[in-house]
């Protein structure tokens, strides 16, 4: 069967959060779980930012980039079409939540508390949260230095966690230009963000900016706790080993990042 992506706006995600809310209990009652479910369907449904580049961004009126392509090859794996919802990123563990989407790839770093209300699959990327500032800036050298500073970063992001975590006062915005935009204009002190959307920010954009300190992270699919995923879980590790045994998941690690991203650091 031919594998097509489609795509679905994001008006169409959150009409059916709003409309849809009655899913979930219906789904619980299915002797079905969630991976027998999309079988049925014929249809993954992927939720992603689609303005993140290089994970999911649009080109030539599609949407690629690296998680599309992960989220591809899981849907060839199970053996359905791949349905792709651009949707911003304080919405997706919505649509996860309401059953409007199957599965959230967006890089999702994996932290303490969101281990504390999703499972996790295997690690698809490795990746660093940097602290960016203006390169006059040396008054900021390390994560310490934001306390009673002002950052912008994405609404429930990682980079958002970090910021309050060191005492900044963060702004919370969309998309990674915005938060650039901010810094270059003086509006915010600071910003973090991942070292892979920066550097290939700058790579085509470049800007006043320097890192000036970094975290590792690494990055996972979220799952609705509950045995209705395990089955699910498990097809997407498989499809996750596969793409790193046949060395495809390092070939799309140089594609989209320009590096090996898909080892821990220091591996």
């Amino acid at each position: 069967m031919k594998k097509l992506t489609k795509l679905v706006t994001t008006a169409v995600l959150a009409v059916s959060i709003i409309g849809c809310g009655s899913n979930q209990s219906q789904n619980a009652n299915s002797e079905s779980d969630h991976l027998a479910r999309i079988k049925e369907s014929g249809v993954l449904r992927v939720g992603l930012e689609g303005n993140w580049q290089p994970f999911s961004f649009e080109k030539d009126g599609e949407i690629v980039g690296y998680d599309v392509s992960v989220a591809q090859a899981i849907a060839d794996h199970i053996g359905v079409e791949l349905e792709v919802t651009p949707t911003p990123w304080d919405n997706l563990f919505l649509g996860l939540d309401a059953d409007t989407i199957d599965l959230v790839i967006n890089g999702v770093d994996v932290t303490p508390d969101r281990k504390q209300t999703y499972d996790f699959s295997d690690a698809y990327l490795y990746d660093k949260a940097v602290l960016i500032v203006l390169e006059d800036n040396n008054e900021i050298t390390s994560f310490e230095d934001l306390e009673g500073k002002s950052t912008a970063n994405s609404i429930g992001s990682t980079y958002m966690e970090i910021g309050e975590s060191y005492g900044a006062n963060v702004e919370g915005v969309e998309t990674l230009d915005q938060t650039l935009e901010m810094l270059k204009n003086g509006q915010v002190d600071a910003t973090i963000n991942s070292d892979a959307s920066f550097q290939d920010y700058m790579k085509v954009s470049g800007g006043p900016f320097k890192t000036v300190d970094e975290t590792s992270t690494y990055m996972a699919i979220p799952f609705i706790k509950g045995g209705d995923n395990d089955t699910l879980i498990a097809e997407v590790n498989a499809t996750i080993k596969e793409l790193l045994d046949s060395g495809k998941l390092k070939e799309l690690s140089l594609e989209y990042f320009g590096e090996d991203k898909t080892q821990p650091y220091g591996e």
